[in-house]
């Protein structure tokens, strides 16, 4: 039988474009994978690289930057949401950047996103099915960080950005019975992360468990990430991270610093190229 092949995408808001041109390179290497996880801007970069929209992320990160309902600050004093979630998840995919779900449905493997519940602080995972039948709900709330956007309503669930509490789901596609995985990070070597000194001053007051689950997160996060090092040193996955550290911030709105990474995430993916088809 076939090994199990997956690949598991990082969230870290406009930091994705890094992952969005480490997708551009597979699909022009015609690479791909029998199962998909993502997280919050990892996982709207696999729709896209599911559906072989090439070049399709690049643009939907870039081309409307300048566009207030995009992400900015009159968006916060509207509707207290940096990145304008109507604009991302409506207007872009149906309008501006059509999404193509009929593409999508020919992907024959899974394809799975995270979230994570507000009332119980645990994640919940939505699979293909639920993605076809409303993909764009799932990634809102999957995509929304606390008080930075809304709590999104799904299938009577209350969501926000699965980041939360499972930031890198490798541990779910393995439990899922991938056997070798493709991991795509969009931090640097030896990143780690710390605990934010204002953190505490910023509480959801409907759900105390989300609360938990963010202090919480850079443990998890940190842990998860020496659990990765130890299963590529067992030859179990294959890390593709920026080879340079080129201080990309998750809202950052600076073009050029954005092209270039997604320029690095081209060339560091084309680096593992023949090493990706050759196992």
């Amino acid at each position: 039988m076939m090994e199990k092949k997956g690949l598991v995408l990082e969230g870290g808001g406009m930091r994705g474009i890094y992952t969005a041109g480490v997708l551009d390179c597979f699909l022009d290497h015609d690479i791909t994978f029998d199962y998909v996880i993502g997280v919050s801007a990892g996982g709207n970069m696999a729709a896209s690289f599911l559906s072989k929209q090439r070049g399709r992320n690049k643009r939907v990160t870039l081309d409307y930057l300048d566009d207030k309902r995009y992400l900015s600050l009159s968006n916060y004093a509207k509707n207290r949401e940096m990145f304008g979630m109507d604009f991302l998840f409506n207007e872009i995919p149906n309008v501006l950047e059509p999404y193509h779900m009929k593409d999508f449905l020919l992907y024959e493997g899974e394809y799975v996103v995270a979230c994570t519940n507000c009332e119980t602080g645990e994640t919940e995972y939505y699979n293909r099915q639920d993605l076809q039948e409303d993909m764009l709900t799932i990634l809102r709330a999957s995509s929304s960080l606390p008080l930075m956007a809304p709590v999104v309503e799904y299938k009577g669930k209350q969501l926000l950005d699965g980041g939360i509490t499972d930031p890198i789901p490798l541990r779910k596609a393995q439990r899922d019975g991938v056997e070798k995985s493709v991991v795509v990070l969009t931090r640097p070597k030896g990143y780690f992360k710390k605990s934010s000194r204002i953190a505490k001053y910023f509480k959801v007051k409907r759900f105390p468990a989300i609360n938990e689950a963010m202090r919480r997160r850079p443990g998890r996060y940190n842990e998860t990430l020496y659990y990765i090092d130890r299963e590529e040193e067992a030859g179990r996955v294959m890390v593709i991270r920026p080879s340079l550290d080129l201080k990309v911030d998750r809202m950052e709105k600076n073009r050029e610093k954005l092209n270039d990474l997604y320029e690095l995430g081209y060339r560091d993916a084309e680096q593992k190229v023949a090493t990706i088809k050759r196992h």
